[in-house]
């Protein structure tokens, strides 16, 4: 018997995403004034520093005339739109296109809800080490990238089907 597709249900762990990014954000708002000022979590390795970025990944297209906004809001709802497609055309059981889909998802979804509202997402992570520092960060971009790596990892490690014996 073939597997009903429909991972629709995967979409609790975007709302998971969502909800934690959210909550995490208020958080950092109201926590980590004024803004840019490092707050030690791990000493020589993790800080909490509070930033606001309106353009993308590493600050790209921050210096837009506010173009990249509705661009960036409109991207995160073309590719959400696709990605549900996605799962609902992935058998339930899927748990290798399921979870990473479900993560890109609540990360896209985290960054547009900031897009929306205040038109800049806020951002908060930043990992250090020596002279090496990765730019701030947040948990929708957290969902993001591990989706991302996970969807290309189980691609590239998937199970070559077998040859018919004849």
């Amino acid at each position: 018997m073939t597997p009903k597709p429909n991972a629709l249900p995967w979409l609790w762990l975007s709302t998971a995403v969502i909800a934690l990014d959210q909550l995490s954000k208020w958080w950092a708002v109201q926590a980590l004034q004024p803004m840019g000022v490092s707050h030690v979590v791990i000493p020589g390795f993790l800080n909490w520093t509070l930033a606001f970025n309106s353009g993308a990944a590493f600050s790209f297209l921050a210096d837009g005339a506010g173009w990249q906004r509705w661009f960036f809001v409109l991207l995160a709802l073309v590719i959400s739109a696709v990605l549900v497609g996605w799962l609902a055309r992935t058998p339930r059981r899927d748990w290798r296109t399921g979870l990473p889909l479900a993560l890109i998802v609540g990360g896209a979804i985290g960054n547009l809800i900031d897009r929306l509202h205040a038109a800049q997402v806020t951002d908060f992570i930043h990992v250090y080490f020596r002279q090496w520092n990765y730019p701030v960060f947040n948990l929708a971009d957290c969902g993001i990238t591990v989706g991302a790596v996970l969807l290309i990892a189980f691609g590239l490690f998937a199970g070559k089907p077998k040859d018919s014996v004849r």
